[in-house]
């Protein structure tokens, strides 16, 4: 028998403390595993409505209260990146577009680009979001910032694609009160009423340094974060890309040509 102040003794303590520890955060986190399916869709879920303006940022919304607004007034497709149609063969309630595009079954690398996106996948979620003054396409973004990836949600008008009605960040790892300023609900209201792109259909929308005008100004340009330029470059890049013809811009042109069906 190991003397209990020997070596062999606190080894086989530790390896059984680890093994019992181990145990039970396998348990956890299968047990929990359902759980954190559920409140990702959620958080998906209230990151478009916030998006697109149906949820107000300041407002407590219960978990059922989200999903009940999203099956009301979302309708969720599929698309193909390249071509801009609609795909039928994929479950649309189930598709993890971050995961797709982590796969090289399901992906392609992305040429060089600002944003620093690596991979882009073959498909990708695309929200229709009917509200009080229309319909409107939510699609999601993300690319670099100074310290993080930044994940989130732009809505266009979806009969004038042209027209930007908000964004939402609901993931990043930015500096509070500096890059951390893209979840703030005032800087995000002055994307509404910009222009996306251009008379050739180039993304054009940039966050400039210092203040913007009006929409009907400066159509453009948003608001810099004061004190955080990498971070507002990084919004203007990824924002730009997934406009773009890499990105969502074969399915968005095709919404335009279409008006909007």
């Amino acid at each position: 028998m190991a003397r209990k102040d020997g070596p062999l003794y606190t080894l086989g303590f530790a390896a059984a403390v680890c093994t019992v520890c181990g145990f039970f955060v396998a348990g956890a986190a299968v047990v929990l595993k359902e759980d954190q399916a559920t409140n990702k869709r959620i958080d998906r879920q209230k990151n478009v409505l916030l998006a697109a303006g149906v949820i107000n940022p300041d407002a407590s919304v219960t978990s059922a209260e989200v999903t009940r607004l999203f099956d009301e007034k979302v309708t969720t497709v599929v698309v193909d990146l390249k071509t801009g149609e609609p795909v039928t063969d994929v479950d649309a309630a189930t598709f993890d577009q971050r995961a797709a595009a982590a796969d090289p079954d399901t992906s392609r690398p992305a040429p060089k680009n600002d944003a620093q996106v690596l991979r882009i996948p073959n498909n990708g979620l695309a929200f229709r979001v009917k509200t009080d003054t229309g319909e409107l396409v939510v699609i999601p973004v993300h690319g670099k910032g100074l310290w993080s990836t930044l994940w989130g949600f732009l809505a266009l008008d979806a009969h004038d694609v042209n027209v930007i009605r908000g964004i939402a960040f609901y993931e990043h790892g930015e500096t509070p009160g500096l890059g951390g300023e893209i979840e703030n609900p005032k800087w995000q209201a002055r994307w509404n009423g910009r222009k996306a792109f251009d008379e050739h259909f180039n993304p054009v929308i940039t966050v400039i340094k210092g203040k913007a005008g009006t929409p009907e100004a400066d159509p453009h340009e948003v608001d810099g974060l004061s004190g955080a330029t990498m971070t507002s470059n990084g919004v203007t890049h990824l924002v730009q890309f997934w406009l773009g013809d890499n990105g969502y811009g074969p399915y968005l042109k095709r919404l335009s040509e279409k008006g909007g069906s």
